[in-house]
């Protein structure tokens, strides 16, 4: 019995390894997909803004990161360096991450230099009547092991996710609009 789990464990392995090389064939010099999600907020951008660049504050909307700590004092801008306690799939894990881009109010990236390396990045548009805002969402993570196999695996899980914390970003800003109107 023991003997057929082990042959398991390394056929599943062998295979996951050949299925990773084959995805890194297939995408050249590209790094494994990101993901790719956004929304539309009843908000102008600057509010919208405000509450993205509240980078202590982010673990509100977003469900996966339990908290930030900012290693580099003062303004947090380019350059500025943080640690987040992120739980993925479970398991809480530390993400070091440089903020790599702060460009008010339209972008904010990040590079994380964890076990999964890559970027997260937040674009803001003002829609068509200034009254509105367009956030998009990419995260570019880059696992440890077998990347391209686990960048196909937790794609849709990762999009799921994504999208819910852009929808409570939605309403946390909604909802501060709807308190300053009353």
């Amino acid at each position: 019995m023991i003997g057929r789990g082990v042959r398991l464990v390394i056929v599943t392995a062998g295979a996951a390894w050949v299925a990773d090389r084959l995805l890194r064939a297939r995408a050249g010099d590209d790094p494994p997909a990101p993901v790719d999600v956004l929304i539309v907020i009843d908000a102008p951008i600057e509010r919208v803004w405000a509450r993205i660049a509240d980078i202590e504050a982010q673990p509100r909307w977003m469900t996966d990161l339990k908290s930030v700590r900012m290693e580099t004092p003062g303004r947090h801008g380019v350059g500025a360096r943080g640690v987040a306690t992120v739980r993925m799939l479970g398991i809480a894990v530390e993400d070091p991450v440089t903020i790599v881009e702060f460009d008010p109010p339209t972008r904010y990236a990040v590079r994380h230099e964890g076990a999964f390396s890559g970027t997260g990045t937040m674009t803001l548009d003002a829609g068509a009547d200034r009254s509105t805002t367009i956030v998009r969402w990419r995260e570019a993570l880059v696992a440890p092991v077998l990347p391209y196999v686990a960048a196909v695996a937790t794609a849709p899980v990762f999009r799921y996710v994504f999208q819910r914390d852009l929808e409570r970003l939605r309403d946390l800003v909604e909802a501060g609009a709807a308190d300053q109107a009353a």
